[in-house]
């Protein structure tokens, strides 16, 4: 777990990935926290199910670049979005992130707060480099988050741009 002023994110273990996918909001009971309403896309529930679940069960590796991390507000006492790594560091260090806001925490700073403090995470861990982002052309509070936190744009395919931050 780490935390910032507003916020704290947390990394789910097995059985609260199932929790946080069944979204009967048995994981806001598990840490004491207000039910919080949110939509978890298709394509990341498969995810969950196919990859996330099965790696963050191999007890040889850091569960903590396979696994989802919630991000809750501290003052709202919620779950207002979530953070992940897309596996662990490559040969050179590299990583890459993903994450959401719930829609109705969006446009308050919650991500960007986020973003720059699982950067922080990543800087004190040895075999990290540099992290990657993907956002899509038009979602411009995305790629605004990636901005004030330092990403440079470095390229685009289709309607995605790819974001790089190199970490000393």
């Amino acid at each position: 777990m780490i935390e910032t002023e507003r916020l704290i994110l947390k990394p789910l273990h097995h059985d609260q990935l199932l929790k946080y996918i069944r979204d009967d909001h048995s994981l806001e009971k598990e840490f004491g926290l207000l039910p919080t309403k949110k939509s978890i896309a298709p394509g990341l529930q498969e995810a969950l199910l196919e990859s996330t679940l099965p790696d963050v069960s191999d007890r040889d590796r850091n569960y903590c670049y396979k696994t989802l991390w919630i991000i809750i507000s501290k003052e709202e006492n919620r779950i207002i979005g979530d953070i992940s790594f897309v596996g662990e560091p490559d040969q050179h260090g590299e990583i890459e992130i993903g994450y959401g806001t719930y829609e109705a925490f969006r446009g308050r700073g919650f991500m960007t707060e986020a973003i720059g403090r699982i950067i922080a995470w990543a800087k004190e861990q040895p075999d990290v480099k540099a992290v990657f982002a993907s956002t899509k052309k038009e979602n411009i509070a995305s790629y605004a988050i990636l901005e004030k936190n330092h990403f440079l744009h470095i390229g685009e395919v289709d309607d995605m741009l790819s974001w790089k931050l190199e970490l000393p």
